[in-house]
């Protein structure tokens, strides 16, 4: 047992029987993000060395590490939710480490995917409008303000 109650310092130990399991808990699921997040990476270095770099001038090994990745997370989310019998340290390896690790792509469809579910469609084509294209939008900032300087 991780906490000990004592008629004394009750409150006291009752407040950090709270924090030992709440710190407990995160440290948990960080470590299997973690685990996961290193073998996702790994995971999609060795399929990138095996894969063509560009076809018609894509670039062919981040699309299809994205695409894998968008069908992977659409797998997992399906089967938790019709089967449910995966422990949440399992699903924070699979979901949030090894897919985030392996492609954060996965996560953007994922989002759009549930609000679509929810029938947000709207939100969803506005949330997909607003990520590619601020994320563009961003990436060349973040471009032209280096080059600005160097």
């Amino acid at each position: 047992m991780l906490c000990k109650k004592r008629k004394n310092h009750l409150l006291v130990k009752q407040s950090n029987c709270f924090f030992k399991r709440f710190f407990s808990r995160v440290f948990t699921s960080f470590v299997w993000i973690g685990l996961g997040g290193a073998c996702g990476a790994m995971a999609r270095v060795a399929l990138m060395r095996v894969l063509p770099p560009f076809f018609l001038n894509i670039p062919l090994k981040i699309l299809l590490v994205n695409v894998l990745g968008c069908f992977l997370i659409g797998v997992l989310t399906e089967s938790m939710a019709q089967y449910g019998n995966l422990s949440v340290s399992f699903r924070h390896f699979l979901v949030q480490g090894f897919l985030g690790g392996f492609t954060t792509f996965s996560a953007f469809a994922l989002e759009f995917g549930l609000l679509y579910e929810k029938g947000f469609v709207a939100s969803s084509i506005i949330y997909a409008l607003l990520s590619v294209c601020l994320g563009l939008v961003f990436f060349f900032l973040g471009f032209k303000l280096i080059k600005a300087f160097v």
